[in-house]
């Protein structure tokens, strides 16, 4: 089975060692067709406090590290701009 992975935008880091990444998804409206920007968020930990909010970060689905963890930092491809 294939290793999931998704890239996201980190939307909160206020936790200790999480983050939550929100992924964004193009679907099309099952009935009209018009195309719908879809957000999940997901919790990710980040074993060194690395990532801020704004920053692009690349995620990895892993085992079951709390109650709502599953996925882990793999690496962070932009840092966000001003902060």
């Amino acid at each position: 089975m294939a290793v999931k992975e998704r890239i996201g935008t980190v939307v909160s880091s206020k936790m200790d060692k999480t983050v939550v990444v929100a992924v964004e998804t193009r679907v099309p409206h099952p009935k009209y067709g018009k195309t719908m920007v879809q957000t999940r968020r997901y919790k990710a930990h980040d074993e060194d406090n690395n990532c801020n909010e704004g920053d692009r970060v690349r995620i990895r689905e892993s085992r079951p590290l709390s109650k709502e963890k599953r996925w882990v930092i793999v690496e962070t491809l932009s840092h966000a701009s001003g902060v």
